[in-house]
């Protein structure tokens, strides 16, 4: 009866396959894997994506002519019939003449409502480019204010200032770095806040 319990108990191990791990060793196997696949996959290349192409100086340069041409077009067609009309001196000259005064509200008004409303004026939009925000995922209207009227009219009260577009390393102008902004080649750029990769922020 001994003999027998001690065979019978046995008896499953010595009829087993020797090559067949035991249910331990085969999980530790199967787990030891699939860690071996994710080191694999997280140590794979990803896709690569164009990045962003930040627009230069001189791209900058044509599109703001091209702003200019478009903001004289506004003052002509519009402010200087009203002041014709109302029989308003045009000629007086100087900071707060009533016509220099008008002139500066087209001229930022302009920039500030087709910035915060298309992401680009007439100029950056026949160029190709678009004014993203480094930080947030929208241009808010602070962003836009400080970039387009306190930024803009310390740049195009010092002229010299443009310059600096050309010697930053994301082709910042003081009135971007005013606001966290850059100019960026919209149909070459994938963009996402603080700098990451992705679809070209829009607004």
């Amino acid at each position: 009866m001994t003999g027998t319990n001690v065979f019978n108990s046995g008896g499953d191990s010595l009829f087993k396959d020797p090559l067949q791990p035991p249910a331990e060793a085969a999980g530790m196997k199967e787990e030891e894997h699939n860690r071996t696949n994710q080191d694999h996959l997280a140590q794979t290349p990803k896709q690569q994506t164009p990045g962003v192409r930040y627009a230069g100086f001189w791209m900058r340069f044509w599109a703001y002519l091209a702003d200019l041409i478009v903001i004289g077009s506004i003052n002509r067609l519009l402010v200087k019939p009203v002041f014709l009309y109302f029989g308003w001196d045009l000629s007086e000259s100087g900071m707060f003449a009533p016509a220099a005064i008008a002139y500066a509200v087209v001229f930022y008004a302009y920039f500030v409502f087709m910035t915060k409303a298309f992401g680009q004026t007439l100029g950056k939009m026949i160029f190709g480019l678009r004014v993203i925000s480094l930080e947030e995922k929208k241009l808010t209207w602070s962003t836009v204010l400080f970039r387009e009227w306190i930024g803009r009219y310390i740049s195009a009260t010092i002229w010299i200032l443009y310059a600096v577009v050309g010697f930053t390393e994301k082709k910042q102008g003081i009135h971007d770095m005013f606001a966290d902004t850059t100019v960026i080649h919209e149909a070459e750029s994938y963009f996402n806040p603080a700098g990451r990769q992705g679809n070209v922020s829009t607004v």
